[in-house]
């Protein structure tokens, strides 16, 4: 990650572009795009439409388990 890759909160670390661009939802091969939990927390969701998913982002790394997703 790049010192311009972090949200406004220095602590959180933001992925990098060409990470976003490369991933994709295990369950449905959607495209991730960078999101928000309810409680502030980073995840990266699910651009498909019938079965959006949000999965979370631990210290900067998505936990791609579909085990881990909740429903958008």
């Amino acid at each position: 990650m790049t010192e311009e890759s972090t949200v406004s909160d220095e602590t959180t670390p933001r992925l990098d572009d060409w990470v976003t661009e490369i991933l994709r939802c295990p369950a449905t091969g959607a495209r991730l795009v960078e999101g928000t939990g309810p409680g502030g927390e980073p995840e990266l969701h699910s651009t498909d439409t019938e079965r959006p998913l949000a999965y979370p982002v631990k210290d900067g790394i998505p936990v791609l388990l579909e085990s881990d997703a909740r429903a958008l």
